[in-house]
């Protein structure tokens, strides 16, 4: 292939390339990752590394490559270093700019993946191809994956922990400013529900109405339940406290009908110590049942939090190359290869404040600063 001749032009062909997570409502067409995970592919593959498309679902592939090395002085196998960005991105709709635009103005090139996370993942890769001749060297095996559906349910850092084994240290793609995120907040995503009897509504009183019992609920959980977290999670040095954020609520079926169900859909970001504690899920549940004993919690999703040890060999050279350790209030596929074994961070030029936004961009110097920071790592480790 022909290869682009720097890291922004390399950052203007991915966000040109539509991967749009196809979860909720994706505002285009351009839906799933393989596209991308083909180009990406054919980059890696045009730098030395040995490619592979591994489908997770049908047109959703995460894409590995992993670069030759030579063998050990000693004979023992080498550590494994992982670079993991994810393919997939948000939705486009309500965008102010061209999402696939990829246009390169005022020092930034704009478009929906630009900082999330297009550019942290061209930083690497471009890193990678400036080390292409370096990295058999290396006393380390460098591998590559670009990981689909990290933007709704993880499912390919999960199918890649699977079967893929562990790493010494995944190096996964975000925008962090070029900070070592070793520690983040978990996400338990729960629906509450509420029931009551539906009759008809020119005689509400001879119903009971589940939207009016959860009214109590939410009252309830906005303020008792935010203070009971902060109090049980305790506040964690880089994080903070655990939060919840009432994000969704459906109830009834019309107007003129007592509603018989309510589902409350909740957002608790949870740190290391309401994990210790219990964890949200029987924090959330024994909160409940008091109040309405007919009320039921379910888990629509779960993330688990980040918490990696900075003594890691690895992150400790992350830290000498410049790249200080911080904490996240998000949480990414670092923590669902920690889970399987494999110490993991976050970091990546460009900040998260412009992920997801209606006029998302990178600038060309966090680009730049980026592939320094990443050829700085990667030659450390000579």
């Amino acid at each position: 292939m022909a290869l682009p001749a720097n890291v922004v032009e390399l950052t203007q062909v991915l966000v040109r390339i539509p991967s749009v997570n196809p979860d909720g409502d994706p505002g285009t067409d351009g839906i799933g990752e393989e596209k991308c995970a083909q180009f990406v592919g054919d980059f890696l593959a045009a730098n030395g590394a040995e490619v592979t498309l591994d489908e997770v679902q049908p047109g959703r592939p995460n894409v590995i490559g992993r670069f030759p090395t030579n063998p050990s002085v000693d004979g023992k196998p080498k550590p494994r270093i992982l670079f993991a960005p994810h393919t997939d991105t948000v939705s486009v709709g309500g965008m102010t700019i061209d999402p696939f635009g990829g246009e390169l103005r005022d020092g930034k090139v704009w478009g929906r993946g630009a900082s999330d996370t297009k550019g942290p993942m061209a930083a690497f890769l471009w890193a990678l191809h400036e080390m292409r001749h370096e990295i058999p060297s290396l006393p380390v095996e460098v591998h590559f994956a670009g990981f689909m559906s990290e933007e709704s349910a993880q499912l390919g850092s999960q199918h890649f922990a699977k079967h893929h084994g562990r790493y010494d240290l995944a190096i996964i793609g975000e925008p962090t400013s070029l900070k070592t995120v070793f520690r983040h907040k978990g996400c338990l995503w729960a629906d509450v529900h509420t029931t009551g009897v539906a009759v008809h509504g020119a005689t509400p009183e001879l119903g009971v109405n589940a939207i009016v019992k959860m009214a109590k609920l939410v009252a309830a959980l906005d303020t008792e339940f935010r203070d009971l977290l902060t109090e049980t999670s305790g506040a964690d040095e880089w994080l903070g406290v655990s939060t919840i954020n009432l994000g969704m609520i459906q109830g009834g079926t019309r107007s003129n009908i007592v509603a018989g169900a309510c589902k409350l859909r909740v957002d608790i970001r949870t740190t290391p110590g309401l994990q210790r504690a219990g964890g949200a899920l029987a924090l959330l549940t024994d909160f409940v049942q008091p109040i309405d004993e007919t009320a039921s919690v379910a888990v629509a999703s779960e993330a688990f939090h980040l918490d990696t040890d900075p003594a890691n060999l690895f992150v400790q050279k992350l830290i000498a190359a410049g790249a200080d350790l911080t904490g996240a209030p998000w949480f990414c596929d670092a923590a669902f290869l920690a889970v399987a074994g494999t110490p993991a961070i976050a970091i990546g030029p460009g900040s998260i404040a412009q992920a997801h936004t209606k006029d998302e961009f990178i600038a060309v110097t966090d680009l730049e600063a980026g592939v320094a920071f990443f050829t700085r790592f990667l030659r450390s480790l000579a």
